[in-house]
This record gives structure tokens, C-alpha cells and sequence, in this order.
């Protein structure tokens, strides 16, 4: 097929896929998914990739990423690491651009500055065009799943900024700004109604300011975003609940100061976290931005849900929880399965064992560096055990041993018990997620003990990650093995 029938051919598709095709849905039974993104179905041809998924890793449910400018989730392996035994052999650092996967349609997107870019990556191609209708020949149902993550050079994303305390621009778009929360669920509305999907999932890797404050994650200090916002409408929305805007800003700049100095070596005469918590009981405003920071997040949610169930009343809408609730006793803290249930249909929470190691480690570093500068490494990592409520390998050797399935297990049924009856929890197992060339490798037994203990733990379903075109097929084959050994297929 030539480029004029390719383009040809996907323009037909799309108008395909807005008439409303019959649905068997399985997400009432065991969910087994699979991340997956457009480039694997140009690159490998859609049936072929669909014969993998179905046969080898017995997948019932698509999660097509739809929208994202980010790697983690779209695109081919990423540039430097092992390609897997399947789609094309190289690299596509040339061509990966991000934006909207399927095809925008102007009429959802009236409320905001930031356009609607469809992704150039593979010219007119609509992953959900033209892999909706296979999907439903398999009786496979199809998520479209899309991330908190733009491009600052999107036309009108200056004006959905965050405005950090620092002055500087930001490469997150605020939460609380109205551009940001309408582009949002101009994709949601989209999707639904564009398209014959069976549900939605979002989801937003960031975090607070005073985690941020923290270095609290397994990330460069850059992960999750930088300190703020303090744009026009989260201070409104402060002053609004009686925050006093001039001493949040005073208070995260004497906090800024105390990380600065503990991460050059200068620990205070009283210890890292007895000058941390004088610094809190000083400026109440600190934590307070935290909680204005999480109910704009939160909000974001709730309008989301409740648009999509405007919507289509029947179909799904869950969220993606990152990986710092494994790590991070202050993030985790603010991800309330219970209060989730409220507004939310499932929740896919990363459970991601192999990575887990070196990420944990990671954020031993890092937490190591500021609030628990007055401990060594080791008890930094015993106290973050404690209060985490799993146990596992020493530092020394988290990276290269990963997190045993006990980790998975574990994880779930505390997701299971405060999630309560009504919202689904379907761990994210990760295979082949890029790390270190000397951290923990995946392996076909290692997925098929961690898909086990999901299930053990009382999971709803699985979702296989991060995504389909950096995944050796052996691994896939050892999800696929599990899932029939526990004849869920």
C-alpha cells in the first residue's frame, strides 16, 4: 500500500468508527489488559498485533494511548535500549511528535486556548479508526487512555501554565486553570461520542508542592513538577478558603531554602526534620497549598467522571495511580481509594515489581537528601518499608533484584480493602519497562508470579504495561500463561 492509499484508507476508517457498533464487554468479568500504542499497529499491522496480544498474552482489553506528547506511553522503545523481538528495528527519534492519536473534532475544544493537535507521527492514521472494529470481530473491548502530559509548544498551552513560586515557566499545565480543565474534557466528550469506546482512562504523574519541596519520588528533582501554582486562579481559590497567599509564598521560600542547604551538606544543629516540622508549625500555609494543589487534581477527576457519565452512563471512566503510592508515604497519603470510589469506575494502580526496585532506591536517594538527611540510606529505607507496609530487599540490592510478586499481592489487598465494593482495582504489572542496564530485567516466570499474585490479592483484572512496543514476547507469554493457569481465559 502506497502513502495516497494508506491516507486513503485511514479517512475511511475514521468515518467508520463514528457509527455505534455492538459491544460485548467483558470488564464485568476479569479485565485483562494491555497498554498499547498507535505505532505497533502502523508498524506491525494491526491484526498481527492483535493475533500477539490475544494468543500469547490471552489480553481482552485494549488501552489504546490516544493522547500523550510523552514516551512512557506512546511511540516505539525508547532510544537507547534494547528494541524488543518485534515491530520495526529501530529507533523513531526522528518522527515521535505526541499529541491526539485518534482525530480531533474542533466543535469539543471551543473552551480552551490549548489546540487540538493530531499527532503527526503517522500522517492521517486514527489508532482508534482503525482498530476499533478489529478489536470488536475479537469481542475485545477498546479504553482509550491518554495522559497528563503536553508540549510546552502547543498553541495556547502559555495560557494553561502553572506558575511556579520560583518565576519560572513551567512545563505543567495548572490543574485549576479553566483552559487546562476544559481541554480535558473536550477529549473526554470527544471520545465518547466520536467514538464506540468502552471506557476512558487518565492519568496525571505529579504531585503536590510540598512533595515536590521534598524531592519525594523516584524521579530527577524535576519529577512531578516544580513548586506551585500560584497563577491568578489558585490564589483566588486560596483566598477564597482563607489561605494567606503572601505567607504561603514566604513559607515555601524559607522551606526552598532549608532543602537547598541540607542537599549541599548543611544540615541544621537540630536535625532535617525538626527544622522541617518548625518550618510547618511556622507557616500552617505550607500544607495548606499542598491540599489546594490536590483538590484542584481531584476536581479535575470529579468533572471528568461526571461528564463522561453524561454521557455514556454505562461505560468506564478510571484513573491511572503513579507509581510514587508505592514510595512515598506523603503521596500515598493523598490517594484516598476511598474517596476515589466516589467519582471513579476502576483504578489501574502501578504495581510495577521489576522497575520497583531501582524506583524505590531512587527515592531512598532522594528523600535521603532532604527530610531524612538525619538518617543513613538503610533506615531510610527500613522506615519506608514500615509505614509502607511491605517488605523486601536491602538498598544494596533493590535495583537489581526489583520487588518480589509478594510486593503485588500485598499492594492489592490494601487497594481491595479501602477501595470498598463498588470501584474495580486492576494492578499495573509492568514488562520490559526501560531501567538501568544493571537493574532487574524482566522474565517470563517473574510475570507470571506477579500476575498471580494480583489475582491473589483480589484484583478485578490486570493491566499489562507500560506499553506493547517495548515488551519481549516471551514476557507477554508468561502473563498469557498465568491467566490460563488461573483459567480466567
Amino acid at each position: 500500500m502506497d502513502r495516497r492509499e494508506f491516507l486513503e484508507a485511514s479517512t475511511v476508517l475514521a468515518a467508520a468508527a463514528l457509527i455505534p457498533q455492538p459491544a460485548t464487554s467483558h470488564l464485568g468479568s476479569a479485565m485483562i489488559g494491555i497498554q498499547a500504542g498507535a505505532v505497533s499497529f502502523v508498524d506491525e499491522g494491526t491484526d498481527k498485533v492483535l493475533d500477539n496480544l490475544q494468543e500469547l498474552g490471552a489480553v481482552n482489553t485494549l488501552f489504546l494511548a490516544t493522547f500523550t506528547y510523552g514516551r512512557g506511553i506512546a511511540g516505539r522503545q525508547v532510544p537507547g535500549q534494547p528494541l524488543p523481538d518485534h515491530g520495526k528495528q529501530e529507533y523513531d527519534t526522528a518522527t515521535f511528535r505526541g499529541g491526539n492519536f485518534a482525530t480531533p473534532h474542533p466543535q469539543y475544544y471551543r473552551n480552551t486556548s490549548i489546540k487540538p493537535e493530531k499527532a503527526p507521527d503517522h500522517g492521517a492514521y486514527d489508532v482508534i479508526a482503525d482498530v476499533l472494529p478489529a478489536a470488536r470481530r475479537r469481542r475485545m473491548n477498546v479504553i482509550c487512555w491518554f495522559e497528563d502530559v503536553l508540549a510546552t509548544d502547543v498553541p495556547g498551552f502559555d495560557k494553561a501554565r502553572e506558575v511556579p513560586i520560583t518565576g519560572q515557566a513551567s512545563t505543567f499545565a495548572c490543574h485549576r486553570n479553566p483552559n487546562t480543565r476544559a481541554f480535558w474534557l473536550g477529549l473526554v466528550e470527544d471520545y465518547l461520542r466520536s467514538y464506540d469506546v468502552d471506557g476512558l482512562m487518565w492519568g496525571s504523574e505529579r504531585q503536590g508542592p510540598l512533595d515536590n519541596a521534598l524531592t519525594a519520588n523516584h524521579g530527577g528533582g524535576g519529577a512531578g513538577g516544580r513548586v506551585g501554582c500560584f497563577c491568578q486562579y489558585c490564589t483566588a481559590a486560596a483566598r477564597k478558603e482563607g489561605v494567606n497567599v503572601d505567607r504561603a509564598k514566604d513559607g515555601y521560600m524559607q522551606l526552598a531554602k532549608w532543602a537547598d542547604a541540607i542537599r549541599a551538606g548543611h544540615k541544621p544543629a537540630d536535625g532535617a526534620f525538626v527544622t522541617f516540622w518548625r518550618l510547618l508549625v511556622k507557616y500552617p500555609e505550607i500544607l495548606a497549598w499542598e491540599k489546594l494543589w490536590n483538590d484542584a487534581l481531584n476536581d479535575t477527576y470529579r468533572d471528568m467522571y461526571r461528564l463522561a457519565h453524561e454521557i455514556a452512563p454505562a461505560k468506564g471512566i478510571g484513573w491511572h495511580v503513579w507509581h510514587n503510592n508505592s514510595f512515598s508515604p506523603f503521596y500515598r497519603a493523598e490517594q484516598d481509594y476511598a474517596d476515589f470510589a466516589k467519582y471513579s469506575d476502576f483504578l489501574k494502580v502501578v504495581m510495577y515489581n521489576f522497575c520497583g526496585g531501582e524506583r524505590l532506591a531512587q527515592y531512598v536517594r532522594n528523600v535521603n537528601r532532604s527530610l531524612f538527611a538525619d538518617l543513613t540510606p538503610a533506615q531510610t529505607l527500613a522506615f519506608t518499608y514500615d509505614v509502607q507496609q511491605y517488605h523486601d530487599q536491602p538498598l544494596e540490592a533493590l535495583a537489581a533484584a526489583g520487588l518480589g510478586a509478594d510486593y503485588v499481592r500485598r499492594e492489592t489487598k490494601r487497594a481491595i480493602a479501602g477501595a470498598g465494593p463498588t470501584l474495580k482495582i486492576w494492578p499495573g504489572i509492568d514488562i520490559d519497562i526501560p531501567d538501568a542496564a544493571t537493574s532487574k530485567k524482566t522474565q517470563p516466570d517473574d510475570v507470571s508470579a506477579a500476575v498471580k499474585a494480583a489475582f491473589d490479592g483480589g484484583a478485578h483484572g490486570v493491566l499489562l504495561s507500560r506499553k506493547y512496543s517495548e515488551m519481549r514476547l516471551a514476557n507477554l507469554r508468561g502473563a498469557g500463561r498465568a491467566i490460563r493457569d488461573l483459567k480466567l481465559a
